[in-house]
């Protein structure tokens, strides 16, 4: 595994939008405000050209997109590249990427969740570089910081931490329209499900996932190297975070014995699912039934409902290094291994 270089204070965070840009006028006011926090905390903040920019969903061109990420890639002083937000169309700008020059530079990280799989998955599993999958560059704004963020941060600079999961999540989430330093909306509580039957589920593995929506787009593209990948790995053995913005069940149920038939769950110790933002229980089947019907018959140990994704706040998960997962009582811990 191809691990960047520890994010140190006085370092350059690069910013850029290779999915959606930023250009309501409430987020723009939490980017300045996420970038004056960063500043604050002793990183150098720079950002590419169409961040603010947006039309049709798209920050620029796919093209474009793809050089302005080229541009913080190369840029020897970067060493994080946080992204502007997730969207729809990410996957497009791949085809403009030069993975051997990316390959030829020394890695770095990238941060960001959703529409940013297809830049996190993909550089994880092809060129072995580990990526963080968290939030994105607005929720810098907040005061204070929540956890989570500076986990990240604490993670990019080298170190291997514990992360217990949260008290309580958010349903909705509005002050941040009038109020860009806003934190969390912490009203429900959290409470991990293992829904295999464990009263206790402990495993351990190389990580690798995302945004299922986005996840489904590589599988049998010349970007699904995840037989091979998972074949290096074999020794660690997979764990697998998934989690979903959109579907319905049996989108679900599909999408998940496609993966199951496609192989990618093979040399696979366990599989953790984040919260789904919108989910539609058709046929009155809800979302952890629906995830035991299509891979319940792998006998590996499933846990539903934990902090990834969509719904805040999320967890720091590192695309690419060890971790060990435990899960009782409907709490959790999360142990990252830079290896």
């Amino acid at each position: 595994m191809n691990y960047p270089e520890n994010l140190k204070k006085g370092d350059t965070i690069g910013i850029c939008a290779p999915s959606g840009g930023i250009i309501k006028p409430h987020k723009v006011a939490r980017l300045n405000c996420a970038i004056e926090t960063l500043q604050n905390l002793g990183y150098k903040v720079i950002e590419t050209e169409s961040v603010r920019k947006g039309e049709k969903a798209r920050s620029t061109t796919a093209r474009k997109r793809a050089e302005e990420f080229m541009e913080l890639w190369e840029n020897q002083d970067v060493k994080l590249i946080l992204t502007a937000t997730g969207g729809e169309f990410l996957c497009e700008m791949l085809d403009f990427l030069d993975f051997d020059r990316i390959r030829k530079s020394k890695p770095k990280w990238i941060q960001g969740y959703s529409d940013i799989t297809g830049l996190s998955f993909t550089f994880n599993t092809i060129l072995d570089i580990p990526t963080m999958y968290c939030q994105t560059v607005k929720d810098y704004a907040m005061r204070p910081l929540f956890r989570n963020l500076t986990d990240c941060l604490e993670i990019e600079s080298g170190k291997e931490i514990v992360q217990e999961s949260f008290k309580l999540y958010e349903k909705d989430w509005t002050e941040e329209e009038t109020n860009p330093y806003a934190t969390y909306n912490l009203t429900e509580k959290v409470e991990w499900k293992n829904v295999t039957g464990e009263d206790k589920i402990i495993m351990q593995g190389r990580a690798v996932g995302g945004c299922l929506d986005s996840i489904m787009n590589f599988i049998g593209t010349k970007y699904d190297n995840i037989k091979n990948y998972i074949e290096k790995y074999s020794n660690d053995g997979i764990i697998w975070f998934l989690e979903s913005y959109e579907t319905s069940t049996p989108d679900l149920f599909r999408s998940l014995w496609q993966m199951k038939n496609a192989g990618y769950f093979k040399n696979c110790n366990g599989i953790i699912f984040g919260r789904p933002l919108f989910v539609r229980n058709d046929y009155d089947i809800d979302f952890n039934q629906t995830v035991i019907d299509a891979i319940g018959n792998l006998n590996i140990p499933i846990i539903c409902d934990a902090d990834i994704g969509h719904v805040s706040p999320q967890l720091a998960m590192v695309n690419g290094a060890i971790l060990k997962i435990t899960s009782e009582n409907g709490k959790g811990i999360v142990e990252t291994f830079l290896r």
